[in-house]
């Protein structure tokens, strides 16, 4: 295992030295990311999805992503990306490339690229008042909430300083994009691997533990 891989597991460690099961990870970290996807399956699991679709119902399918995240205990978003995801699907047009967009992102049968490739293109599209919709954590944060087994969040500040500590080559652009997204999930897979012995369950503990490396809150 590279060093700057070394010294970050034993910084996540320091903190939490019964790893992925301690207490205080689950408090600080996994619990309340495990309750927003809960409140997903609750709220926009995939056959609840494909009705409000059927019914036409995209307002009350964006009204239902927004809310889920947003009763976060901690928000995963900035104060500004919610004020401009909330404008950008008031309107019906806004709110159907909305619903629509998300379900064939993470239901459809093309392949993850391809997939997210489109879904970066729908939020691209979405109307904006002063405030862009085009983030890496607005594109990425519903993927994560709705399946943390397959998709991660992408912070850009601390997820970079992250893959700098552990030696990992993040092939980061500011502009959402399937390389960025796909290097993102190379990354996962190391860290996965590397930490195996730790038996982390799913991209909750993967984004976790990126966290806890990049993160000024846990600044030793």
């Amino acid at each position: 295992m590279p060093t700057g891989a070394i010294h970050c597991r034993r910084k996540f460690l320091r903190f939490f030295r019964g790893g992925f099961r301690d207490p205080t990870y689950l408090a600080w970290e996994r619990d309340y990311k495990a309750e927003t996807h809960r409140r997903w399956e609750a709220e926009l699991a995939r056959g609840e999805f494909r009705r409000l679709l059927s019914a036409r119902q995209f307002a009350e399918i964006a009204a239902r992503a927004v809310r889920v995240e947003q009763r976060s205990r901690h928000t995963m978003i900035f104060s500004f990306e919610k004020m401009a995801l909330r404008d950008a699907v008031k309107s019906p047009a806004g709110a159907r490339a909305f619903a629509e967009g998300l379900f064939e992102f993470l239901h459809g049968r093309a392949s993850m690229e391809r997939k997210f490739e489109r879904w970066v293109e729908v939020v691209a599209a979405l109307p904006r008042r002063q405030t862009r919709v085009l983030t890496w954590p607005l594109v990425t944060v519903f993927g994560f909430v709705a399946q943390p087994d397959m998709h991660l969040f992408l912070k850009p500040n601390a997820t970079r300083a992250a893959a700098h500590r552990y030696g990992f080559d993040l092939h980061y652009v500011s502009r959402p994009s399937w390389e960025t997204y796909a290097s993102l999930l190379a990354f996962a897979a190391t860290v996965r691997r590397d930490l195996r012995d730790l038996r982390p369950r799913d991209m909750i503990d993967v984004q976790s533990f990126m966290w806890v490396q990049g993160s000024d809150e846990y600044e030793e």
